[in-house]
């Protein structure tokens, strides 16, 4: 959550609206009694099975690091590559207040309102939040489009967002490229590191033929965090040992079919330069592991990876 202007100057400078004190009406919802206030009114009533493209910002007092009451953002479209967009329906029924305002919504419609947490969020309220604190909101409808426009509005997005991201990796990997190789140094490690940006140190060379994309290769593994935290392994001993096993799972060589994308861009391009009976260790800047996302659970966002390897058999 993050502190932010008032909402009103939110809609003034996101919807355009000059003046928001002129051409003001205010309607109350007949469920839950909402009272809304048109701070803009659209004319523009999409048709049925058109997508109504708006921008939603929700705001509540909290508790800030002083101990200080203030307005804070708690949900935003303008945070996000893609708007909210509500497909038309003049079927659908209208279950609440919130319902009944944004079925009705048009092009051009700047609306602010406010209520109880448990009326705006229903059953999805957050825990941070009393269900009878005041919550407001700003909503403002600023496109009607059909099924090929919010195609390619959300391709444009999506480019947008990968472009980027790209960027972002760029300066992860000169960053955290200096991280792992003060680590190597630190261990008193030779790496060796690909145009991609791996490194790597084959610890045993393997005996068999070089491996081609499609090969499926069968690999014992150890996986850490960069400050030595296990987060998975193959070997039952090593799991255990690190408060890691798990019961239900195959404690086995993995099989990967190497270089078909079925792993993480690290490890398939690692495991390309090794044969049968090879060991090595990987160590994988975020971009060439889990990314921005991580993996859920230990591997955070932008997590460096380390990886002792062997392939244990290679069949083609």
């Amino acid at each position: 959550m993050k502190t932010t202007k008032t909402l009103w100057a939110a809609l003034a400078l996101i919807f355009g609206v000059s003046s928001l004190s002129s051409c003001q009406k205010t309607k109350v919802t007949e469920k839950d009694a909402i009272e809304y206030t048109y701070h803009k009114e659209g004319k523009e009533k999409p048709e049925n099975g058109m997508f109504v493209m708006y921008h939603l910002v929700i705001e509540a007092e909290i508790m800030n690091k002083d101990s200080v009451k203030v307005d804070s953002t708690i949900y935003s479209t303008l945070d996000q590559p893609f708007p909210g967009y509500l497909q038309t329906n003049d079927s659908m029924p209208a279950n609440n207040g919130m319902d009944e305002i944004f079925l009705s919504l048009r092009k051009g419609d700047s609306i602010s309102f406010q209520a109880p947490a448990s009326v705006i969020f229903g059953n999805n309220q957050p825990p941070f939040l009393k269900a009878d604190q005041q919550v407001k909101v700003a909503l403002g409808a600023f496109d009607v489009l059909d099924q090929a426009g919010i195609e390619a509005l959300f391709q444009e997005a999506m480019a947008a967002e990968n472009a980027k991201a790209a960027e972002r990796a760029k300066e992860l990997m000169v960053e955290e490229a200096a991280v792992i190789e003060q680590y190597a140094a630190d261990k008193g490690l030779e790496l060796q590191k690909t145009e991609n940006g791996l490194y790597y140190i084959i610890e045993k060379e393997g005996n068999g033929e070089e491996v081609t994309p499609g090969t499926t290769m069968y690999v014992d593994y150890a996986g850490y965090l960069i400050d030595g935290t296990l987060f998975d392994t193959s070997n039952p001993e090593l799991a255990k040992s690190n408060a890691v096993f798990n019961p239900n799972r195959d404690y086995s060589p993995l099989p990967v079919n190497v270089g078909m994308g079925q792993v993480i861009p690290g490890w398939d391009e690692g495991l390309l330069l090794l044969t049968k009976g090879a060991k090595a260790k990987f160590l994988i800047p975020s971009p060439l592991g889990y990314g921005e996302n991580g993996a859920g659970g230990l591997i955070g966002p932008n997590s460096i990876l380390v990886f002792d390897v062997e392939v244990t058999d290679v069949q083609k």
